[in-house]
């Protein structure tokens, strides 16, 4: 016999001798025909014997194939159960934890979420990658990164009650625990009050807006309030961070959102008007794919993420914390 047979060889053998063609065979392994045949005639060189008996109804097992078709499921089985085991000791011997970051690190704790974990393990070691949010969860998705921040509405059963909710999204693919909630406020240039004061979202529809990259939450945010309306904003001009938007506003170029806390910190003359009767209530939230967040160091991460924000079950948000007065540069 030449060297032992591959896996892939084994599994095509072990299916045709359960469907008896190679046809159903293949459709089952996601494989052609030619490719199935190829695996059985190279098993039958390497082996030495004749597995099959060729039928115009079929394959059937020779009396050497029927002998070594047990053995075939022990080796399949026990290459299945080495690569659990190699995934397992891989990820238990990980010691970095990839993290996708988005707005300021004061807004959303980075620090002291950092320091905990250095505190609690000292072998793990954190990789921070910042970007927009819909990134940072197309990029869990990918296994690319394993926790990150998420920003979405808040859900209407939680906007009464102000408890900050663990759910899932996207058919459960990705795991949320919220960590606070803010307003989102529509600012608008000083000399607009008219246009604004009084306003709805359809009121607003058709005026300029300060335009974000589609996959800042900022702007799936406003898409989201703007489509049911048959429309969506005009947009005028584009900018990435909230200070940049900020001054696109005072400069009277059009609409932006901005956080209440940002818009707090202003300590100077604003030169904008902020409108008075629409707001967009909004979660900020930790995220990671549900199917990982039992890896224990995915739950050493939740774990330290709920005592940096003192989240309590069924608690309240916590105030957001109070952050230099002077405005951040601050990408979603």
């Amino acid at each position: 016999m030449n060297d032992l047979p591959r896996i892939q060889a084994l599994r095509c053998f072990i299916t045709v001798a359960r469907e008896g063609t190679v046809s159903r065979a293949a459709t089952l392994l996601h494989l052609t025909q030619p490719a199935v045949s190829l695996q059985l005639k190279g098993l039958e060189e390497s082996t030495g014997l004749l597995l099959f008996n060729r039928t115009p109804g079929g394959f059937t097992l020779t009396e050497a194939g029927a002998a070594l078709l047990p053995l075939a499921h022990r080796t399949v089985s026990a290459s299945a159960e080495f690569r659990t085991a190699a995934d397992s000791l891989r990820e238990s011997l990980r010691t970095t934890l990839r993290v996708g970051t988005i707005l300021d690190p004061e807004s959303i704790r980075l620090g002291p979420f950092v320091r905990s974990l250095a505190t609690s393990s000292k072998k793990t070691e954190v990789f921070l990658r910042y970007g927009l949010s819909d990134d940072v969860l197309t990029q869990i998705g990918k296994g690319e990164l394993d926790v990150g921040y998420y920003i979405d509405a808040t859900p209407p059963e939680c906007l009464a009650s102000g408890i900050l909710p663990e759910r899932t999204i996207d058919d459960g693919k990705f795991w949320l625990t919220a960590l606070t909630r803010y307003d989102y406020r529509v600012i608008a240039p000083r000399q607009w009050s008219d246009k604004v004061l009084g306003k709805g979202w359809a009121g607003l529809i058709d005026l300029p807006w300060i335009t974000t990259p589609h996959a800042s939450a900022h702007r799936r945010l406003i898409d989201d309030v703007f489509r049911p309306l048959g429309s969506l904003p005009k947009r005028v001009a584009f900018a990435e961070h909230e200070d940049a938007m900020i001054e696109f506003v005072e400069a009277g170029n059009g609409l932006s959102l901005a956080r209440d806390c940002v818009l707090d910190r202003i300590t100077r003359t604003r030169n904008f008007v902020i409108a008075d009767k629409v707001a967009l209530t909004c979660d900020l939230s930790f995220a990671c794919l549900t199917s990982r967040r039992h890896e224990p160091m995915i739950a050493q991460a939740f774990a330290a993420m709920q005592a940096v924000w003192d989240l309590k079950p069924g608690g309240a948000a916590p105030a957001p914390i109070d952050a230099a007065r002077s405005r951040k540069s601050a990408r979603r």
